[in-house]
Formats: structure tokens, C-alpha cells, sequence
């Protein structure tokens, strides 16, 4: 499906196909943008975007050029693995690392905390006395050997090798991955943040087991045998911490569209012959008729052949007030039938159906990347190097200009810098907000199709709204008939020859005029159709020349409206829509009507409140406009506004240098929608409209407009908070790890200071993000639903042609 949130764009006269990838061992955002990089150079390719919160690629690339296959190969080049994804047997799924157990590190990790106090309070131990960590320790250390007299014996000699015993497991097990993947980095030209755990672990590790081994060279060379064995398992453990943790928070961040899919029921009772037969539902086909008992999900979409009563789909418009279905309804699989026993007969299944398609819009609006994400990128990509310069810069400067210990201290030095700066944060602060934003949407039956959507949206202050459909529900009927003097035809004549010629459009308008003629009444066939896009049609009748349409349509076919001008204005102030019908020689004026949806008004205060100006856009006369408008509390009107006419309002406002957000539903709305800044359609309007714009609200329902602008504006809230954090956090500790706070205040902090602050940053990134799922939770409103006659946001419409 092919979306748009700004202007008309140069599309790539190549045929595109897009491709999902699963990736493994990404663990920071250098990792995805250097997979990135490679997939954006590769021949053939359109996009790639890389996603460090699902661990997926999407591709799009010409198929005569590459190949998934070839696409697999570059990210494989780049150290990392590859796959084309299974996917779930009704939609997709997050790929989500399986979180490694960080338990025993962690009780490896207390038993080395232990060990290494006993040595600092060794007889014969001189080397922790640089740590400040171990400083703090001493009372503990005290009471310890309090506890245990005995310890006091042991040499600091036996409590090192027993220390490298613990170690060593720790090491070759739970932090195994950070060097196999830091040397595939490294073999491929890179480096991530495995290679600064790598370096900085590898560095404490080796130099404590030299001095394990060796402690009497060290001491004659005048360096203190110290060693770092707890740091080297309190870094791995709480990585590993941080990592499970994060774990979890993602797979709550993928929760919504999880919980969407389980919606559906796993069996279903099929009638064959007669007879009910319980199937799996993968087995379920277009045309067999299924069971839906009262209290029920429905299983598949479909069309209801049997009973009636209120069905609950809320899942998909997230209004929680049931709707009344009943035979040749449409239903939706995932809604649940309330009161009714159902048979239902299927439509679309798997790939085709409405909550598998809702999910792949949600998923591939999350594998989007928001333009922020940018910024971000391009530090991720420098990132590492310049962190390894500075960790050697201040090794070197504690070596040469610090305070004795300064071997210890320039190693301390160098290990910290190395572990605190990993860029896990800054690569999760843009994804996991959109991924969460854009979930709680679906869930609130917003759609919302990528992190671009969702910046736009958060920076509009003008909101066109299209009347028809959009402030009005976009059912009318007529209200009343007008003849002019000397007419020669009765009103159910004119009625039913204005029908005739209605019947060729799909328009509102023209459905109220069809929907005028008696029951049991033949529509006759009209011939020698001819449109005017937003001003009117005409046809000939049982040798009647019939024209219907606005002033300036009849004019242009040579016919005086004068007559019923009056009645026609007289209508317009009461909000309705007059439309004249010519039929040969004879002149009418039809009054139709389009009740206002219940939920406007407050919708449009809504708006007013977060300093959004709303103006209604339509093509109807002025009086009419201007009528709805003063219902609804807007004062900005555009008035007789044709299709192509739309498009430049929207350039107008936005050449005064304002951000628009443009609300509509019908195939006229769609230039517009794609120049608006940012496109919303309402789900009850056609394919056109809703594949144009960069928003979808699954229910026709006005209000839905404030709710999906909140969500964007709070999304962008908390991606300025992750980002702000992520910076923040290495602007300060990055120097405070390297000792710049030593020679004035004496602060200085450890290796596994270091580790529990990285893995701090990141998890308090996600968690941050995931205040997002409980956003609107309490707006949901008791006003009566709209009913939708189907969800065309993920089906099959129809386009209208307005008058």
C-alpha cells in the first residue's frame, strides 16, 4: 500500500518490492546503522530501514537488480545474521531477542563483590586501595572478617586465583557474545558496542590474571598486583541485566498488536452438509458459513447470513459501545457478537482479512524511521571510534600526569570510558516510542503509519476539515422537493428520472436520491452519462434530458436556476445542500440533508484547545457551509470548493507558513491529502483517500482527529525525552569516567559504576516509552457509535464522484 504524508513525490519508475528481514546481534544503534549503510549501497536497492527495537530490516529493491537472498549475503558481510522471518500463521510478529538469564552472573557477581572486600582487607593486599569502590566497602569488609575470623589468614594470593575460578565461567559463558560479536565487527571494519565491552572487560581481565599469575614481577616493576576480576563480572552481570530487562520492556512495547491477533479464535464451527464441523481456523475458506454463538469472537470476515444483534469492535475502533449487525452486515474477525447467535459467511481470510492487514500496516509503520532518528544515526556512526579516543586519551593522561597508582588508575580510566559510554539508549530513544505510539493507536483505531507521520503530526496548527463524511456522517437524505412554476413533471417523477441518472454515481448525494424512490418502484436506465466533478451530471432519460447539479453546472447547460434561487439559499442557511434538477423543460430543487456527527463539536473544541485552527473545507454553496459550520463552533470557511480547488487551499495555507493536517474521506480528498503536511482519512471513505493518507481512523468519528494529533503530539513528547536522556547522559558521564571531576572534587567512578549506569540508560529509554500504552485510555466517550458499513481503511472501497 502506498502512502504519502507530505507533496506529490518523484516515484522510481522501477517495479519495487518490499522485503522484511530478521537480524540478529544487533545490540546498539551503531550496529544498525552501519546494517543500514550496507543495505542502502547495495545495487538494486530503494530503502532499508533498520530497526534496533524489533530487530528487523525492511528492503524495498528492484527484483531484477537483487534478491532477499543477496540481501541476506550483505548484512551477513556486515557480522551479523539474517533471515527472511516465519511468519505468524495471521500476521507478524516482533522479532525479539530471547532474553539471556542474568541470575547466576549476578550471584557470581555478589560472591566476587564478597571476595574482593576479604582481599582488600588481606595482610599482605596493598592494590584496592585505589578503588573508590572498595573504599566504601571497608566497614562491610570489617564486619566480614568480624563474621570470619579465619579469612584474616588467607593470603590476598589464594583469594585472587579464587576470585580468577569465578571469573573465568562468567566470562566464557554469559559474556562469550560480546567478544565473538566484537570481532566479527572487527573483521568487517567495524565497531559496536560489544567492541567497548569487549576492550573494556578483555583490558581488566587480562591485566588481572597477569598479576594473578605474576604478582611478584609486578611488585619489583613497582605496580601493585591489583586485580578486577568483580568488576570484570559485575560488568557482564549487569549488561545482562540491563539486556533482560529491556527484553521485557520490548515485548510490552509489542503487546498491543499481539493482543490484536489473539482476538481471533483458533477454532471455528464450519456447517458442511448440514452439519457443524469444528475446524482449525487456518482451514477456514471464502464462502463456507460459520457459528458465532452470543459472547463469541468472530472468527473470520465475512457477511452475516443469519440472526441480528449488537456486535462489540471496539478492537478496531476502539469505541467500546456495541453496534447493531444483522443479515448482509459486514463483519470484521477479531469483534465479538454480544447478544446474538451469528452465521456468518467467510469473505476474507489470512493475508486478506481486515486485522491481519491492520497489523501490517502498524508493523511496517513501526519499521519506518522518524526524521529525528537522523540525528541520532549520524552519531551512532562516529560514535564508537571517538569513544575509544577519548578512553585512550584519558588512559594516557592518568599514566602520565595522575597520581600514583598510575598504571591501576589509567587501566580504571580505560575501562570505564569504555564501558558507560555504549550507545544503547540513543539507538532505542526513537523506536521504542514509535513502536509503542503507533500501537496504542491501533488499538484506539488509529492508524498511523510511521515515525514521519507521527512528527508531522505533532507540529500542525491548521486543521482543513472536509464537511461531508468528515463533520457530517455522510448519510443524507432528502428532506424536501421544490418544483418551479410551470414544471410539467410531479415530484415522484422527477424523483425517480433524477435517480436514474444518480444511479451512475456513488456519491453521498446521489444515494439519497436513489434511496428517495418508492420501494417496488423500477428504476428506469439512463444513458449518455456525463460528470462534472464536484459541480454536478446529466443524462437522457425515456427521451428526458435530465441535468442535476449547482447553479453554476445548470448554467453552464444553458438552464436559469433563478426561479428557486430563494428556496435554494433558504435551504443552505438551514445546512442543507440544494440540488437543482432540469428535466427537459421543467426545474426543481431537491433539499438534502446530512446530520452532523454527535461527536463534532467536541472534537472541534478539541482542537481550538491545542491552539489548532479548524476550517471547513466543501464544496457545497456558502450559506450551506457556513450553516454547518456555526453548528459545529468553526469560524473559517471555505465554501464551493472544487476537487482541484482543494488542493490549492492546502498550498495556500501552508505558503503562509503553517502545517496543516487535511481530514477527509472521499476520492476528491486525496490530492489533498497527500499535499497536506499531514493526510487523515476517515474509515468510512474510499481506498483512495485512506492509501494517500499518512493516518487512518478505523471509526467515523470525528473526535478520532484530537485523539490521533494528542497521541503524535505525546509520542514526540517522549522521543525528546529519550534523546534529550540519551545525549545527557553521555555529555556527563563520559567525562566524569574519564576522572574530570578528580583533581577538584576527588569523585571518580568504577567499571561496574560504569556498567549499572549503561544499562540503567537504556532501560529507563524503554521504560519511558511504554507510558505511551496507557495514553487515552480514559477518552474513550458514551456518545452513541457510528456504524461503519465496513472497514474500507484495510478493504476493498468504492470511489465516489462528489458533485
Amino acid at each position: 500500500m502506498t502512502t504519502s504524508t507530505a507533496g506529490p513525490k518523484t516515484l522510481d519508475p522501477r517495479p519495487a518490492e518490499r522485503q522484511r528481514l530478521a537480524i540478529t546481534g544487533m545490540t546498539c544503534s551503531a550496529c544498525s546503522a552501519r546494517i543500514q549503510r550496507a543495505l542502502e549501497k547495495t545495487e538494486g536497492v530503494h530503502s532499508a530501514h533498520v530497526n534496533l527495537m524489533t530487530n528487523t530490516a525492511a528492503v524495498e529493491y528492484d527484483p531484477a537488480v537483487t534478491s532477499p537472498e543477496r540481501l541476506i549475503g550483505t548484512v551477513e558481510k556486515t557480522g551479523y545474521g539474517a533471515s527472511i522471518p516465519m511468519e505468524h500463521a495471521h500476521g507478524g510478529h516482533v522479532h525479539l531477542a530471547t532474553p539471556v538469564k542474568p541470575w547466576w552472573p549476578l550471584i557470581a557477581f555478589a560472591f566476587a563483590m564478597v571476595i574482593s572486600m576479604l582481599l582488600d582487607g588481606a595482610p599482605d593486599a596493598k592494590a584496592h586501595s585505589v578503588d573508590p569502590l572498595m573504599k566504601l566497602m571497608h566497614p562491610i569488609t570489617e564486619s566480614l572478617q568480624r563474621m570470619m575470623p579465619w579469612t584474616r589468614d588467607v593470603s590476598a594470593s589464594t583469594w585472587r586465583w579464587i576470585l580468577l575460578a569465578i571469573t573465568t565461567p562468567v566470562v566464557l559463558v554469559s559474556g562469550r557474545h560480546f567478544f565473538t560479536r566484537a570481532w566479527s565487527a572487527a573483521k568487517h571494519g567495524g565497531a559496536d558496542m560489544n567492541t567497548l565491552i569487549a576492550l573494556g572487560t578483555g583490558a581488566a581481565m587480562l591485566f588481572s590474571v597477569a598479576t594473578t599469575v605474576a604478582a611478584p614481577w609486578f611488585e619489583r616493576q613497582g605496580v601493585a598486583p591489583a586485580v578486577y576480576y568483580e568488576a570484570v563480572v559485575g560488568i557482564i552481570a549487569l549488561i545482562v541485566l540491563g539486556q533482560y530487562f529491556e527484553n521485557r520492556a520490548k515485548g510490552r512495547a509489542s503487546e498491543a498488536l499481539e493482543r490484536l491477533l489473539a482476538l481471533r479464535p483458533s477454532t471455528v464451527r464450519v456447517i458442511r452438509g448440514g452439519a457443524d464441523i469444528t475446524l482449525p481456523i487456518e482451514q477456514l475458506r471464502p464462502g463456507d458459513i460459520y457459528r458465532v454463538r452470543p459472547g463469541e469472537s468472530i472468527a473470520a470476515d465475512g457477511v452475516i447470513t443469519e440472526g441480528r444483534g449488537a456486535v462489540d469492535e471496539s478492537m478496531l475502533t476502539g469505541e467500546p459501545i456495541p453496534v447493531e449487525r444483522g443479515v448482509g452486515d459486514a463483519v470484521t474477525g477479531g469483534t465479538m457478537s454480544r447478544t446474538a447467535a451469528l452465521q456468518v459467511r467467510v469473505t476474507h481470510v489470512g493475508a486478506d482479512s481486515v486485522l491481519t492487514r491492520i497489523v501490517e500496516l502498524v508493523r511496517s509503520a513501526q519499521e519506518t524511521r522518524a526524521p529525528i532518528q537522523r540525528l541520532a544515526d549520524r552519531i551512532a556512526a562516529i560514535f564508537v571510534p571517538i569513544v575509544v579516543a577519548i578512553a585512550i586519551i584519558a588512559a594516557l593522561a592518568w599514566y602520565f600526569a595522575g597520581p600514583e597508582p598510575r598504571v591501576l588508575n589509567a587501566l580504571v580510566a580505560l575501562v570505564t570510558v569504555l564501558i558507560i559510554a555504549c550507545p544503547c539508549a540513543m539507538g532505542l530513544a526513537v523506536p521504542t516510542a514509535v513502536m509503542v505510539g503507533t500501537g496504542r493507536g491501533a488499538e484506539m483505531g488509529i492508524l498511523i503509519r510511521g515515525g514521519e507521520a507521527i512528527e508531522r503530526g505533532d507540529k500542525v496548527n491548521i486543521a482543513l476539515l472536509d464537511k461531508t463524511g468528515t463533520i457530517t456522517e455522510g448519510r443524507p437524505r432528502v428532506t424536501g422537493i421544490r418544483l418551479a412554476p410551470g414544471a410539467t413533471v410531479t415530484e415522484p417523477q422527477l424523483v425517480l428520472l433524477a435517480a436514474a441518472v444518480e444511479r451512475a454515481s456513488e456519491h453521498p448525494l446521489a444515494e439519497a436520491v436513489v434511496s428517495a424512490v418508492a420501494s417496488g418502484v423500477t428504476i428506469p436506465q439512463a444513458t449518455g452519462i456525463e460528470v462534472s466533478a464536484g459541480m454536478g451530471i446529466a443524462g437522457d432519460v425515456n427521451e428526458h434530458r435530465v441535468v442535476i447539479g449547482n447553479t453554476t453546472w445548470l448554467a453552464e447547460q444553458g438552464i436559469d436556476t433563478t426561479p428557486l434561487q430563494a428556496a435554494a439559499d433558504e435551504a443552505g442557511s438551514r445546512g442543507a445542500t440544494p440540488v437543482f434538477v432540469a428535466v427537459s423543460t421543467s426545474l426543481a430543487l431537491l433539499e438534502i440533508s446530512d446530520p452532523v456527527r454527535p461527536t463534532s463539536a467536541a472534537a472541534i473544541a478539541a482542537l481550538k484547545d491545542e491552539g489548532i485552527t479548524p476550517v471547513l473545507l466543501s464544496g457545497d454553496r456558502r450559506s450551506t457551509a457556513e450553516a454547518v459550520a456555526r453548528m459545529v463552533g468553526i469560524e473559517k470557511v471555505e465554501a464551493e470548493v472544487s476537487p482541484a480547488r482543494k488542493l490549492e487551499v492546502v498550498r495556500e495555507y501552508q505558503s503562509r507558513g503553517n502545517r496543516v493536517v487535511m481530514v477527509g474521506d472521499g476520492l476528491n480528498d486525496a490530492p489533498a491529502l497527500a499535499q497536506a503536511d499531514l493526510g487523515i482519512a476517515m474509515g468510512g471513505g474510499t481506498d483512495v483517500a485512506l492509501e494517500t493518507a499518512a493516518v487512518t481512523l478505523l471509526r467515523n468519528d470525528l473526535q478520532g482527529v484530537p485523539d490521533a494529533l494528542g497521541l503524535m503530539q505525546k509520542t514526540m513528547k517522549v522521543i525528546r525525552q529519550n534523546l534529550g536522556w540519551a545525549f545527557i547522559y553521555n555529555i556527563i558521564f563520559i567525562p566524569v569516567a574519564a576522572g574530570v571531576l578528580y583533581p577538584s572534587l576527588g569523585l571518580r567512578l568504577t567499571p561496574t559504576m560504569a556498567a549499572a549506569a549503561m544499562a540503567f540508560s537504556s532501560v529507563s529509554v524503554v521504560t519511558n516509552s511504554l507510558r505511551l500504552r496507557r495514553e487515552a485510555r480514559g477518552k474513550r466517550r458514551e456518545a452513541p457509535a457510528t456504524q461503519p458499513s465496513s472497514h474500507p481503511a484495510i478493504s476493498r472501497g468504492s470511489h465516489h464522484v462528489h458533485h
